[in-house]
């Protein structure tokens, strides 16, 4: 091939109606509000698209799962120093986010929800009832004293990273 000449172009095909056999395993290690989401809704995606879905909550992740937790998710804008006013394209200074963890969450949980998006509980039953696997670490749940009477009613198992890497093997792997 010459330097003028080009390769074909290689496009995938998303016509294919067979069963890809793919998977996705996405390890959900945050426990703050606006680190939950970004699992829910790839998982959610995944789901819709026929890819197996395989969800691993681990350490501070855990309180999306621990049933006297997963209804009280903060968003704290400490440390965020990304975090600017909805109404203005003004960052908010730092001295300020302590305070206004109550504020923030219920800010955030304004937007997703008028954006059609369910909390937290609800977009766990949603990913269950399309087949979706919830999973918990066995090492995270030692560390909190926990056992599965103290999770969601769903988790499918307390198990440790060897056993959620056995599960999803061969799977795309997020870490969030």
């Amino acid at each position: 091939m010459t330097a003028t000449e080009s390769a074909p172009a290689i496009v995938p095909s998303f016509d294919d109606e067979e069963d890809s056999g793919r998977k996705l395993a996405i390890i959900c290690s945050k426990g703050n509000l606006d680190m939950a989401y970004p699992g829910l809704i790839l998982g959610n995606a995944a789901l819709g698209e026929g890819v197996e879905t395989h969800l691993f909550f681990t350490f501070w992740g855990f309180d999306m799962i621990v049933k006297s937790r997963m209804n009280n998710l903060q968003f704290s804008p400490a440390g965020n120093a990304a975090m600017h006013l909805p109404f203005k394209d003004i960052h908010l200074p730092q001295a300020l986010a302590p305070a206004m963890t109550g504020a923030a969450t219920k800010m955030l949980k304004k937007q997703i929800a008028d954006l059609g998006v369910p909390e937290v509980p609800a977009f766990l039953d949603q990913i269950v009832g399309a087949g979706g696997h919830l999973w918990a670490c066995r090492l995270s749940a030692e560390m909190m004293h926990l056992d599965a009477s103290a999770l969601r009613d769903d988790v499918e198992g307390i198990i440790n990273a060897s056993d959620f890497i056995e599960k999803t093997a061969g799977a795309q792997l997020l870490f969030i």
